[in-house]
């Protein structure tokens, strides 16, 4: 009888990637990243352990989505006081703190757990094209989110 290969935490190796989010659509890179997070892509997932890479996101000013969402997509958020709902639109927050959409789309599609918690530690947005993780030697990532279109 074969016995179930588990990774353990000094055999699992971790990677550095930098994705690039410039006129990427949200739900697409969201769900390519939340997948390098989880460690999808490689041979070695377990579903109750870490075995995902760090992904620094640049660019997040520039991601886009289709269709009437930039005005009607709406971010809420609430103080927790009564009547301390705020309620924004997608190009409003994109102009005040564009990291925030990507950050959301990913957290909200990595599991509802103390896994998914240290899982979203491990992305890195930025709202510009620079970022401070030069030492780790990322790697580029590139994710194709409009299948057969020219970059």
């Amino acid at each position: 009888m074969e016995k179930t290969y588990l990774p353990t935490q000094d055999t699992i190796e971790r990677n550095w990637y930098v994705v690039d989010a410039a006129n990427q659509r949200l739900g697409r890179l969201a769900s390519e990243i939340a997948k390098v997070l989880r460690g999808k892509n490689k041979p070695t997932y377990t579903p109750h352990m870490d075995t995902g890479d760090f992904v620094i996101i640049v660019n997040a000013e520039q991601v886009d989505v289709t269709g009437k969402k930039r005005s009607e997509k709406l971010y809420r958020r609430h103080s927790g006081r009564p009547g301390g709902m705020k309620t924004e639109t997608f190009a409003q927050l994109q102009a005040r703190i564009p990291e925030r959409i990507i950050e959301q789309a990913v957290r909200r599609m990595l599991p509802k757990n103390a896994l998914g918690r240290k899982l979203f530690t491990k992305l890195k947005v930025y709202a510009g094209p620079e970022h401070p993780h030069q030492a780790q030697r990322p790697q580029s990532l590139i994710i194709e989110t409009i299948p057969g279109a020219q970059k």
